[in-house]
């Protein structure tokens, strides 16, 4: 270091041997003679080397952009025959390219692609909504989310609810992690969770129903009528399932004053209350194993109550991130309409 060599200068000018130098700078004898002779020999430059960087680099920026742009495409449309690529095909396409050529090993091609955070995924489907009003639907859900906040909610169920052991992740000690049952009946059925999500104040709700249908959609709206109990237009995002439109529902919501903005076909993303449906399964469904329906919706309403008393925890915050990730992850967009392409 550079204040080593100045100190080893210092020190030989005072007249210090070279014994003791070695000791004041914590090095060898031989090191000191090197500083020394060096700065007889160069003087002040010696104070700060200019160290070679070694073998030239036979991997170059320009070639390590390239190989990541090769193996995030589809090997098809490079014309290979292949669907999907492997490190042994990489290196020999990369060692044939007709405009530049890239020799790379097939362990360096592995490191390379692990530094630049390329790894070996499973892939992903999705589906593009054909829903003809798709844009009609998410100019009103972004309008409602922008300029109805107070007075929009965002509905959908949650389910099935099934009694048996499900399986998670937990504190315990090394190689000794907690057990649950692995064989299991389940004669308790299933139960469906109709969550309500008032963006505005942020706060999660809802009712536990034995099954869908229009009578339990029906249930879930009165709830939310009654959480603004004031008589004025409120709104509703919610999916196209049949139970949502059915003729009593859709009597009940012009009566009372409940407009229902449906979400485009294939765009649970769209809704708001998808993301916060992440949190209730990490928290109050994983790694659970309730006796009975009570025990569970005992368990739902209680991580409710704390939830809407600790909306900005860290762990809550987390959870949803993660749920909207999953729901937004093929289409990038955010809630509600797309935003336009930059000019």
């Amino acid at each position: 270091m550079k204040w080593r060599r100045a100190m080893v200068v210092l020190a030989s000018g005072g007249g210090n041997t070279v014994p003791v130098i070695a000791d004041l700078v914590q090095t060898s004898d031989d090191r000191v003679r090197e500083m020394i002779h060096r700065f007889n020999e160069i003087g002040m430059d010696s104070l700060d080397p200019q160290w070679a960087g070694g073998r030239p680099r036979l991997i170059t920026t320009t070639d390590r952009e390239l190989i990541v742009k090769t193996a995030k495409k589809r090997p098809r449309s490079l014309g290979q025959p292949f669907t999907r690529w492997s490190i042994r095909k990489l290196r020999d396409y990369l060692a044939t390219k007709k405009n530049r050529k890239v020799m790379v090993s097939r362990e360096r091609l592995r490191q390379i692609l692990a530094e630049e955070k390329i790894t070996f995924q499973k892939t992903k489907t999705w589906k593009e909504s054909n829903d003809p009003f798709k844009d009609a639907k998410l100019a009103r859900i972004d309008h409602l989310l922008v300029h109805e906040r107070d007075r929009t909610f965002a509905f959908d169920e949650f389910g099935p609810l099934a009694i048996k052991p499900d399986g998670g992740s937990c504190w315990a000690q090394e190689k000794k992690p907690q057990r649950l049952r692995a064989n299991y009946h389940k004669p308790h059925g299933t139960r469906q969770f109709f969550g309500c999500y008032s963006i505005g104040q942020d706060e999660l709700f809802g009712v536990i129903e034995k099954k869908k249908g229009w009578e339990s959609t029906l249930r879930a709206l009165q709830s939310i009528r009654k959480f603004v109990d004031d008589g004025e237009q409120i709104y509703v995002i919610l999916d196209n399932l049949n139970h949502h439109k059915k003729l009593e529902v859709r009597e009940w919501c012009e009566e009372n004053k409940v407009e229902l903005a449906f979400t485009p076909t294939y765009s649970s993303w769209a809704n708001p209350i998808e993301a916060h449906f992440g949190p209730l399964r990490e928290f109050v469904l994983n790694n659970s194993d309730y006796d009975d329906h009570a025990a569970l919706a005992r368990a739902i309403r209680s991580h409710l109550k704390w939830r809407n008393s600790h909306k900005r925890d860290p762990k809550i915050l987390a959870a949803e991130h993660k749920a909207r990730l999953r729901v937004r992850s093929e289409t990038k967009r955010r809630w509600g309409y797309p935003p336009a392409d930059a000019a």
